[in-house]
C-alpha cells in the first residue's frame, strides 16, 4: 500500500498552504479544556485546522489508568464540535510511538502543509525527556499554550532557555510558520483548570 494511502479518512485530507495545528495527547478523556486551548491556538496562530491526535500510549504515562483507544477516540469525537477539528488515530496507523517520528512522517507526506506542534506549558517543562526533542524543535514550529501553575515555569525551563534565540513575541504568533525551525512562541490567554486527571479522580471517567 502506498504510504500516502494511510491518510484517507474523512477530515484528514490536507491541501498545500494549510496551517494545521497538531495537538497530541491521550484524551483520557477529552474535555472542554481541549476545546478551549484548541480555539485559543486557532485564533492566536491563524490556524485552518487542528488535529487531535489521540495517542495509542504516551511513553511517559502509565498504562494502568489508560482507557482503550477506541473509548478515548469516542470521547474526542463527541466533544469536537468544530468542523475545523479532526480527531485522528494517525499514530496508530503510522505505527509511530514518538512525536518526532509522527511529525517527520506527516511532513514527508505533506511537505507543502504548514504544521505547528501545539504543546501545553506543563509539557514544555518535560520536553527534554521527549525522544529526540532537539530534533523535533528543528523540525516543526512549536506553540506553547498556558496551563494553570505551569506557565511561568515553562518560560524558565531548560527547553525554553535552549530555544530562547528562536522565540517569537506573542504579537508575532501568526508569523510562526514563516520562520524556519526552530521557532517557538508562548501563547497568552485564559487558562482552563480542567484536566483529564481531575476528571478521572472525580470518577467522572470510568475506565
Amino acid at each position: 500500500m502506498d504510504n500516502k494511502a494511510i491518510l484517507t479518512r474523512q477530515g484528514e485530507m490536507l491541501a498545500p498552504g494549510l496551517r494545521v495545528g497538531l495537538l497530541g495527547g491521550s484524551f483520557n478523556p477529552a474535555h472542554e479544556g481541549h476545546l478551549h486551548i484548541t480555539r485559543m491556538c486557532m485564533r492566536a496562530l491563524g490556524l485552518d485546522r487542528v488535529w487531535w491526535m489521540v495517542s495509542p500510549q504516551n511513553p511517559l504515562k502509565s498504562e494502568r489508568d489508560m482507557a482503550p483507544l477506541e473509548k478515548r477516540m469516542a470521547s474526542a469525537h463527541a466533544l469536537a464540535r468544530d468542523r475545523r477539528i479532526c480527531v485522528t488515530d494517525i499514530e496508530t496507523r503510522l505505527g509511530t510511538r514518538y512525536t518526532y517520528d509522527t511529525v517527520a512522517a506527516l511532513k514527508s507526506r505533506h511537505p507543502d502543509v504548514h504544521f505547528i506542534w501545539l504543546m501545553g506549558a506543563d509539557n514544555m517543562i518535560q520536553f527534554p525527556r521527549w525522544q529526540r526533542w532537539r530534533e523535533l524543535a528543528n523540525l516543526v514550529p512549536i506553540a506553547v499554550y498556558p496551563r494553570p501553575g505551569y506557565s511561568l515555569k515553562a518560560r524558565l525551563s531548560l527547553a525554553a532557555q535552549t530555544l530562547r534565540p528562536s522565540t517569537l513575541e506573542m504579537s508575532d504568533a501568526r508569523l510562526l510558520t514563516r520562520h524556519v525551525p526552530p521557532a517557538l512562541v508562548f501563547l497568552e490567554g485564559q487558562e482552563s483548570p480542567l484536566s483529564a486527571t481531575s476528571l478521572r479522580e472525580a470518577h467522572l471517567w470510568p475506565l
